[in-house]
Order: structure tokens, then sequence, then C-alpha cells
């Protein structure tokens, strides 16, 4: 397991990203569409993403769409955002002095400029939530709600100089299939059906902001979603502390009752916490071996056979069976769509 950093190699189902390429085809021709999607390595079938889609997949295509549709929200709300405009955000939010006038700054800002929505600050029994109220009765853009509760996050933690606890978030929308997908993206517990989306934080966790030099802020603009879109935290899913232990484990000592003792309980607990959130340790094993498959044939530097003993294999067979059941294709064949 060579990756230096777990987070980096997770992955996200194609279903994540319908809404964002939904957006994306009522601000650009589908040549143009096409373009993107080829460029950032991301493979459609009949009009849509045929794989799962990596943290880099993610980055290049919201850098390439952001400049090249000339909306930094890419279509994802009724009114373009144009260049610079979070250039702007950061300028604003960065003279703030603490992270809860940050957030009152991130949330005056856009009420500026969105139509669809306003942004609330709401403060309760020692927290503090950022809502997104609708203007009117459009449907729920889901991806455009995970962005805007994502990049008010990945703000404060700038600010901060770590990544900010939250207590919870919740969505205006019903459950997606792909719900699982959003334990990847922020660090707390996610529910859904609520009255309006919101991100909440422990205000006593919310301390003093730290001054961000020009050069920081476009080196964070640059680098944008790389460092603030997939959570580096694994505490607030057991599945995700497993996956960890097993990513810091050769295969060989990756087995339940190594992880139980780890995370200090016995293997009948963790096996009965992993049920309630509908996985078992060896789907996690599973869904780690694919994801590291799916980087390492990406990058094109290895055979699939390397492949295949590097993600515990005993042959290149077992591995070629295994990964279609995980992903519908076979190894060879994921390479050669994403070349």
């Amino acid at each position: 397991m060579t990756a230096s950093d777990p987070s980096s190699l997770a992955t996200v189902s194609a279903q994540f990203a319908e809404d964002w390429i939904m957006a994306l085809r009522q601000c650009c021709t589908d040549a143009q569409l096409a373009s993107f999607l080829q460029r950032a390595g991301m493979h459609t079938v009949r009009g849509h993403l045929a794989h799962r889609i990596t943290l880099d997949q993610i980055v290049r295509l919201y850098q390439i769409a952001a400049i090249e549709t000339k909306d930094e929200m890419m279509g994802l709300w009724s009114r373009p955002i144009r260049a610079r405009a979070l250039q702007h955000l950061l300028t604003t939010v960065r003279e703030a002095s603490s992270l809860p006038s940050a957030l009152h700054r991130f949330s005056t800002f856009w009420n500026l400029l969105l139509d669809d929505y306003q942004l609330e600050l709401a403060t309760g029994e020692g927290s503090i939530s950022l809502r997104l109220v609708p203007r009117d009765t459009r449907p729920c853009q889901q991806f455009g709600h995970m962005l805007m509760l994502k990049l008010a996050h990945g703000l404060l933690s700038w600010l901060a100089g770590y990544e900010v606890p939250v207590q919870a978030v919740q969505f205006a929308f019903e459950r997606p299939g792909f719900s699982d997908d959003y334990s990847m993206i922020f660090p707390a517990q996610v529910s859904f059906k609520a009255p309006c989306s919101a991100i909440t934080f422990e205000a006593a966790k919310l301390g003093p902001a730290n001054k961000r030099s020009t050069a920081e802020l476009k080196e964070f603009l640059n680098r944008a979603p790389r460092d603030w879109i997939f959570t580096g935290y694994r505490e607030h899913k057991q599945s995700l502390r497993v996956r960890e232990f097993l990513y810091r484990t050769s295969w060989e000592g990756g087995h339940l009752a190594g992880a139980a003792r780890t995370l200090n309980v016995t293997p009948r607990t963790l096996m009965r916490r992993l049920d309630a959130e509908g996985t078992s340790f060896q789907a996690i094993k599973d869904g780690l071996r694919r994801d590291i498959a799916i980087r390492d044939l990406q990058a094109g530097h290895k055979s699939i056979e390397e492949i295949s003993q590097d993600v515990g294999f005993s042959s290149p067979a077992n591995f070629h069976r295994a990964f279609r059941r995980w992903t519908g294709v076979t190894p060879s064949s994921y390479r050669t769509s994403e070349s």
C-alpha cells in the first residue's frame, strides 16, 4: 500500500456526479462536455459515467469546467458565478478574526450572488449551523448542495490550519442510492429529507482564524478542490476506521481479529457495528483493493499481474474475476477505456 494519504485513494460512485454532469450540459455543448470528461480521464457509456471516480478526476474536471464554462460553479446554480468570484470570497473570509466571523462573511458573500438560496446562520445550544434556505420551489441540486456545504467546511479548515470537526450534515433531498459516498466527503453523520440542507459545527470548536498570505490564497485556489473535497477524518464511521487499519496493514495481516484488536472491540462487536452501517469487513477490504487497483490502472506504470499481487491476489485470474465483480469490467478493459 504505497500512497501516503489514504483519503487520496478514496473513490465515489459514478452516480455521485450525475447532477454535476447534468448541470454542465446546461452551460456547454455536448462536444465541450465530452472534451471535459475525456481530459479529466472520465469514461462515459451512452452519456453516463461508466466507472467510479477518483479524487484526481474530480479535481481535473472541476478545474477544467470552472475555467472553460466561465462559471466557477459550473452550472450548478441558476446564475453563473463569474471568474474570480472565489478569489474574492477567499479575500473576504481571510480578513475574519474568528471562524464564526468567517462563516458570517461566507454567507453574506453568497447571498449577494445567489438567486436560488438564502444562506442563513443559526445558533443552537452550543452549535452554529449554515443553512441553505430555498428561495423557490425548484428541485434540489444534490451536487450543488454538497459542494456549497463542503466549500464552507473547506474554507474554515483552511483558515484554522486543520480540518475543522463537523457536528452534523443534513440534506433537503431523499437519501440517494450513493449515500455512502458522503462519508468520504464529510467527517460527520449525514441525514436526509431535512427541511433544508445544512452543516452544523460545535461553537466551542470554532476558534480564531489564522492570517493567510496572498501566496497561500493563490495556492488554495490553484489546488481547489484537492485539499478539501475529501475528508481526512475516519472517526465518524466504523467502516472508515477499518479501512484505515487495512491501509496501514499488510494483506496477510489484514484480518477481522486484528482490526477489532486495533479498535479495542471484540470481533463480534465490530461485525455488529459494521452491519449497522450496511457493510462488512470483507466488503471494506474489497473496496480498498478496488480503489488501489483503480489508481494503479489509471497511472499505467504497473502490469496487471503486478497490480493483482499488490492488492493481495494469488493469481491474475482471481484478480480479473474480482475486479469485474467490483466494477462491471475487466482490468484490461478498464485500463483501455481510461487511456
